[in-house]
C-alpha cells in the first residue's frame, strides 16, 4: 500500500506553478501582440443618455458610433412607457418564456412586431446574438448544410458552427457562387444565412436574388435585419419591405435595440418554423425572459417608427450631406445608403489614429479593425442619425477632409 503523504498525494494530476505562470504569460503575450498590431480595443464610460450628443469619461462629443438610428433610445414617451411598464409588471420577468415569464405585454409585443414586419407569427428573443443562435441550431444540424455571406456577422457565423451543420460561404454578394455551393450540395436540409443590411459595410443584400435560390434549391432563407428594421421599407417594417419581397421560406431576425431604441430581438416567419423555433432554439428555451417592461417600452417605439416617418427623411438627407461634403485622396468612402457609412482607411495604426484625432476635436467615430473587419481594411465606421444635425455632419465632413 502506498504510503504518500498528504502533499505528494496533491501534487498528482494537479497543474504546477510554474504550468499557471506559463497560461498567464501566453495570455500577457497575446494581449501584447494586440497592442502591437493597433488591436486591442478599449471600453469607454458614457455617462449620459445615449444620443448625438454624449458625455464619455468626462467630456462632451458629438458621437458618430451609436446604433440609435432613429434617436429614439432617450425618447421621453418611451421612457414613460418604461415607467408604465415597470408600474405594472415590476422590474424583472422571473422565468423563462416557458415556465412563467411570458407577460401580457410580451405576447402583445410579439403580435406587434409580426403585423409590422408583415409576418404571420413573431417570437420574442432576449438579444440578437440569441436570437441568431437559436434559429440557426433549431433548422440545422449534422446532416445538413448553411451557406453564408462572407461578410455575415460573428452571431451568424457561431451559429452554424454550433449548429454542427456543414458550412460553406460565398463571397460577399455573390449571388452565382452561392447558386453553384446549392447546386452541389446533397445535405438533407438547406439554409441561406445572411445580413440584411452589413453592419460593417452598409451595404443591402439582394434579397429578391436570395428568395429565388431558397425556393429553386428547396432551401430555408435566415435574414439579419438588425440594421434594415426600422430604417429601410416604407414606414421603416424592415428589408423585406423595402424589396416589396415576400416568402414562406424567410425567417427574418431583427434586432430592437438598434433603430427601436430599446432592447431585444425577435424572429418572424410563418406558424410551423416559429412554433419550431419556441420548441427548440435553445437561447429561447433556456433564458430568463427579457422584462415585461421593455416590451411596453417597444410597444410605444413601433408606434413612434410607423408615424414619425421624418426621421427616416432626416436621416437619408443626412446621408447626403456626408457622402456630397467628404473630398477623399487617400481614404475610401464604401457605396452605401444607410444609416451606415464605412471610411475604409486600411492600416489598423492610421484609423486608430484618425479616430483619436478627431476625438480631440470632440468628434466620436470609432476605429473598427480586424477580426470585425478583413485585414488591410481598418475604417471609421460613422453611423448617422435622426439626432444628428447638419451642421455635425458637415463638422465631421470637415475635420475628415483636413486630416487626409
Amino acid at each position: 500500500m502506498s504510503r504518500a503523504g498528504p502533499a505528494a498525494q496533491t501534487q498528482v494530476g494537479a497543474p504546477s506553478l510554474d504550468a499557471g505562470a506559463q497560461s498567464l504569460a501566453a495570455i500577457a503575450d497575446g494581449l501584447s501582440r494586440l497592442d502591437h498590431e493597433a488591436l486591442r480595443r478599449q471600453r469607454r464610460v458614457l455617462e449620459s443618455p445615449q444620443g448625438a450628443r454624449v458625455r464619455v469619461d468626462g467630456r462632451d462629443y458629438v458621437a458618430f458610433c451609436s446604433n440609435d438610428y432613429l434617436g429614439l433610445a432617450a425618447h421621453p414617451e418611451l421612457i414613460e412607457a418604461a415607467r408604465e411598464g415597470a408600474a405594472r409588471y415590476g422590474v424583472g420577468a422571473g422565468a423563462s418564456h416557458l415556465v412563467l415569464g411570458h407577460a401580457a405585454a410580451h405576447q402583445a409585443l410579439e403580435e406587434r412586431l409580426a403585423a409590422f414586419v408583415g409576418l404571420p407569427r413573431a417570437l420574442l428573443f432576449s438579444s440578437g446574438y440569441l436570437a441568431n443562435l437559436g434559429i440557426v441550431t433549431a433548422l440545422a444540424g449534422r446532416d445538413d448544410a448553411v451557406f453564408a455571406d462572407r461578410l455575415n456577422h460573428a452571431s451568424l457565423n457561431d451559429a452554424v458552427l454550433l449548429s454542427r451543420a456543414t458550412f460553406r460561404r460565398y463571397p460577399h454578394l455573390d449571388l452565382d457562387a452561392l447558386e453553384r455551393l446549392l447546386a452541389a450540395s446533397r445535405a438533407r436540409r438547406k439554409l441561406i444565412v445572411s445580413d440584411a443590411v452589413f453592419s460593417m459595410d452598409g451595404d443591402i443584400t439582394p434579397v429578391p436574388g436570395l428568395i429565388s435560390l431558397a425556393e429553386r434549391y428547396d432551401a430555408w432563407l435566415v435574414l439579419d435585419d438588425a440594421h434594415g428594421f426600422g430604417v429601410l421599407g416604407p414606414e421603416g417594417r424592415g428589408t423585406l419591405a423595402h424589396f416589396n419581397a415576400r416568402s414562406p421560406r424567410v425567417i427574418v431576425m431583427a434586432t430592437l435595440g438598434k433603430a427601436a431604441g430599446v432592447f431585444g430581438a425577435f424572429a418572424a416567419g410563418e406558424p410551423e418554423p416559429i412554433e419550431w423555433l419556441v420548441q427548440r432554439a435553445r437561447s429561447y428555451i433556456y433564458t430568463t425572459a427579457t422584462p415585461p417592461l421593455l416590451s411596453v417600452a417597444l410597444l410605444k417605439s413601433l408606434e413612434l417608427i410607423e408615424r414619425e416617418t421624418w426621421r427616416r427623411t432626416r436621416l437619408q438627407e443626412l446621408i447626403a450631406v456626408l457622402r456630397g461634403r467628404l473630398q477623399l485622396r487617400r481614404w475610401r468612402l464604401a457605396p452605401s445608403t444607410t444609416a451606415i457609412q464605412p471610411l475604409v482607411i486600411g492600416a489598423n495604426d492610421e484609423a486608430v489614429d484618425v479616430s483619436e484625432r478627431l476625438g480631440r476635436e470632440g468628434l466620436l467615430v470609432p476605429a473598427i479593425r480586424p477580426p470585425t473587419v478583413p485585414q488591410g481594411t481598418a475604417r471609421l465606421r460613422i453611423s448617422l442619425t435622426a439626432a444628428h444635425q447638419t451642421g455635425d455632419v458637415e463638422r465631421l465632413a470637415g475635420a475628415l477632409n483636413a486630416l487626409q
